[in-house]
């Protein structure tokens, strides 16, 4: 007897990237519900960050060096998902210190892309 993995649905991909991003456990969020082609999409290029990243390994390498550059992390809060279809999008709210850049209120919607059972894009907007 064989069995097959189901397939996550785009509602159960958002509903556990919310659960997992109200944690701040990102990197998890990426590894379990990301696909290894996956894309990242900044609203625009800083001198930290492209404007796009590429691959699973390379948005991973980014969220730690987001993480590296965050001194205190104060509060925040992540929306219910929006989803339809292939798509679903959720609302980031964080509270927090920079390094070297003082106390800061971020809020952007986050939108994501689902193709066989897995995030292939994430894009955001502020």
């Amino acid at each position: 007897m064989t069995t097959q993995a189901t397939t996550m649905t785009t509602q159960e991909i958002a509903n556990r990237l919310a659960e997992l991003c109200r944690k701040g456990d990102y990197e998890t969020a990426q590894k379990e519900l990301y696909a290894e082609d996956a894309v990242s999409i900044e609203p625009y290029a800083t001198p930290e960050f492209e404007k796009e990243t590429k691959g699973l390994q390379a948005i991973i390498e980014k969220g730690q060096k987001w993480s590296a550059m965050v001194e205190e992390v104060h509060g925040g809060d992540v929306s219910e998902p929006l989803v339809a279809d292939n798509s679903f999008a959720l609302i980031m709210t964080m509270d927090l210190t920079m390094k070297g850049m003082g106390r800061m209120k971020m809020s952007e919607l986050c939108v994501y892309q689902v193709k066989d059972g897995k995030v292939v894009s994430e894009q955001f907007f502020m």
